[in-house]
């Protein structure tokens, strides 16, 4: 009888967290793009988070008033963490897929990489290898490749769908959000997460009441509802625990690995799900900017 070591055992275990979690990542995209007509962009994002926090002080209180003293002396660098990763991220990403497709949304979501490898050159002076700048311009010509939809004249002529240029807005945001997480204070995660989310809400609810002064707004019937309690739940909840419990089963390099297979699955239940058409320059740019991803790390690791 064949019996796995613990290590082997904790191992497969972690694997089978981070699939769900980029699993659940993927389908955040879908899920926006099956909300547009149902439920408006800003009004998702504010019951999105609202629901988080609701049901994360359900079960994270004791811990929360157990950090109140760190939370108090570093809420201004929690909150503007949540209003740009938690509101402002995904505000631009529903509004883009309004314009937009599912498919063209994580691809270009993928490209995030490369506002984090610009940041650490521009502003940190990190050091940068030859390797690591053809990963960065075969990302960047994966990124074009979707926003230009496989078109040279459309990529010369600096034409962009709406769609498209809100999410290379949001591609911005949420590298720069990533880059500043190394101003987080240290905290227990479920602290962190609270804050972070209410400050969220607090920042979705102007965009919210200005989508209703302008009649954009779309009150969500049961379809609706469904779309908020999965983003609440599975990418915000869920997905969140599995990634912080496989980083401490095999490490983050390792776990941190993963997250490039978000793309790969949002394209797939974008097809499945959606029913949306996979072109061949959509094959092209996922490999180029999975390959300059590929190639970046690999170096970084080798190093």
């Amino acid at each position: 009888m064949l019996t796995l070591r613990p290590e082997s055992f904790m191992t497969q275990r972690a694997y089978i967290y981070l699939m769900l979690t980029t699993l659940f990542w993927g389908a955040n995209a879908v899920a926006g793009k099956l909300a547009v007509g149902v439920i408006s962009p800003m009004l998702l994002t504010t019951m999105r988070w609202s629901l988080a926090v609701i049901l994360l002080v359900s079960f994270a209180w004791p811990q929360i008033r157990r950090d109140m003293p760190a939370i108090r002396k570093h809420w201004p660098v929690l909150a503007a963490l949540g209003a740009a990763g938690f509101a402002a991220f995904n505000i631009t990403l529903y509004s883009a897929l309004e314009y937009t497709s599912a498919i063209n949304v994580v691809i270009m979501q993928a490209g995030m990489p490369l506002v984090i490898f610009l940041a650490n050159l521009l502003i940190f002076r990190v050091a940068i290898t030859g390797g690591q700048v053809l990963g960065f311009i075969l990302t960047v010509a994966g990124v074009m490749t979707v926003a230009s939809g496989g078109s040279i004249e459309q990529l010369l002529s600096l034409t962009l769908n709406r769609g498209d240029a809100i999410m290379l807005v949001a591609v911005l945001v949420y590298g720069g959000y990533t880059v500043a997480l190394r101003y987080r204070p240290v905290m227990h995660w479920q602290s962190m997460m609270a804050v972070m989310a209410t400050a969220a809400i607090v920042a979705s609810i102007p965009f919210t009441i200005w989508e209703i002064a302008v009649g954009r707004v779309v009150w969500p019937g049961l379809e609706g509802l469904a779309i908020v309690a999965y983003t609440a739940i599975f990418p915000s909840l869920i997905s969140q625990v599995l990634f912080i419990q496989a980083n401490g089963m095999i490490g983050s390099n390792r776990a941190g690995l993963f997250v490039n297979l978000v793309p790969i699955f949002g394209t797939i239940l974008s097809v499945l799900v959606l029913r949306e058409t996979l072109h061949v320059f959509h094959i092209v740019a996922l490999v180029l900017v999975m390959g300059g991803i590929w190639l970046a790390e690999r170096v970084k690791r080798a190093e």
